[in-house]
């Protein structure tokens, strides 16, 4: 009589991901909710981005929709124009986001050391977040919070969008609390007063440049700015991914002249001027933008229902020779190609002190969290993981 034939072992259970399975290199981001560090995967020893948020901020600032809108969308996004997540995992204290890394920098990086684009480098910035953004808009979402600092990009100069905190399904057009509240009240003032509005936005003596320093600080605030944020989302009057052309044609703007268009000392007076956009975007005549490159901006800073669509975008003279592949666009040379000397090289960053380590391991002090609030927050993706940043370095 032959042997039973041999039983399979039981696959070991999933082992639970926490953050002691991560070795902190540096911190390249802080804020009101948390901070970014890069972290050393122990056991594959992968190089890879974490963003750790506080849990008791996040439920007091009330931004548990907004960490959950962000997750979510991140999970589904599966493409170059998206910063790839591969863990989210949570403990006691914090929730925990971890993506590869993107060593260089992000478009404010760029504009702070260039402060002006060529229109040349100008347009390869704004075709491929063009195309980013369009790959979110696929996934039925809209990311409502695109500016400089959320345009990253990788060693090699390519952009991947990132910071999906304000994202929503287009069927929620729900205004967004925390950040865009610091701004509802009198936001909605200016809007009923529009129409009437004379002399209420300054503008600079004599057309001058205005004083204008672009503030990491303030981009990981809580409030923010609301330079890049169209008018009717403030107006509360019902908006969809046409927003975020809006904000495509602010950040080509502040490309090409070196600030944005609606900027102000204030935040409520960049309101304002948002609001009363057909009075107050102008175009500085020693800015030198072509006719083509006026016209984008003008058929994106415009009106939501006469706002270009992608497929308007694509097509215009602007972008004229431009090849609309995604494979084709990021094997193109970058205009600008980061420094980067090592996979964990990070100077294409602050530097931020440490603050409340112990014993060597990544811990935030805040009151524990009830479990339930942040329920099916886990995830892993199970695929070849990130891209090997070591490989680059060989």
């Amino acid at each position: 009589m032959s042997a039973p034939a041999p039983q399979a072992a039981a696959a070991p259970a999933a082992k639970k991901l926490t953050v002691n399975d991560f070795e902190s290199i540096a911190i390249i981001g802080r804020g009101a909710f948390g901070e970014v560090r890069v972290v050393r995967k122990k056991d594959t020893k992968e190089v890879l981005a974490m963003k750790v948020m506080k849990k008791a901020e996040m439920i007091k600032k009330n931004q548990v929709a907004h960490i959950r809108a962000e997750r979510d969308l991140m999970v589904l996004a599966d493409n170059p124009w998206v910063v790839k997540l591969m863990y989210s995992f949570q403990d006691a204290k914090n929730l925990y986001l971890v993506m590869e890394f993107l060593q260089g920098g992000d478009l404010m990086t760029i504009l702070m050391r260039y402060d002006i684009l060529t229109e040349s480098q100008t347009r390869f910035y704004v075709a491929e977040t063009a195309m980013a953004i369009n790959s979110v808009h696929s996934l039925d979402y809209v990311h409502r919070d695109l500016k400089p600092d959320n345009i990253l990009l990788d060693a090699t100069g390519h952009i991947k969008l990132s910071d999906f905190g304000l994202c929503k399904a287009f069927e929620s057009q729900q205004h967004p609390s925390g950040f865009m509240a610091q701004f509802k009240e009198e936001a909605l003032d200016v809007a009923k007063s529009a129409d009437n509005a004379s002399g209420s936005v300054e503008e600079p003596a004599n057309g001058s440049k205005p004083r204008y320093n672009r503030d990491r600080k303030l981009a990981f605030s809580t409030v923010g700015t609301p330079d890049y944020i169209a008018p009717e989302v403030f107006a509360q009057s019902g908006y969809g991914k046409e927003c975020d052309w809006w904000s495509l044609g602010v950040i080509m703007y502040e490309c090409l002249v070196g600030y944005p268009p609606f900027y102000a000392e204030e935040p409520m007076q960049t309101c304002r001027k948002i609001v009363n956009w057909k009075r107050t975007l102008t175009f500085p005549p020693e800015a030198k933008l072509s006719s083509a490159a006026e016209d984008l901006i003008r058929n994106l800073i415009t009106s939501s229902g006469k706002r270009f669509t992608f497929e308007q975008i694509k097509a215009h003279e602007f972008f004229k020779g431009v090849t609309w592949d995604t494979a084709k666009m990021r094997e193109s040379k970058s205009p600008i190609r980061p420094k980067v000397d090592s996979e964990i090289d990070t100077q294409n960053f602050d530097d931020f002190e440490e603050q409340a380590e112990k014993d060597g391991k990544m811990e935030l002090d805040a009151p524990n969290a009830k479990p339930e609030t942040f329920v099916g927050y886990t995830f892993k993706r199970y695929d070849n993981g990130a891209p090997k940043l070591a490989d680059m370095f060989k």
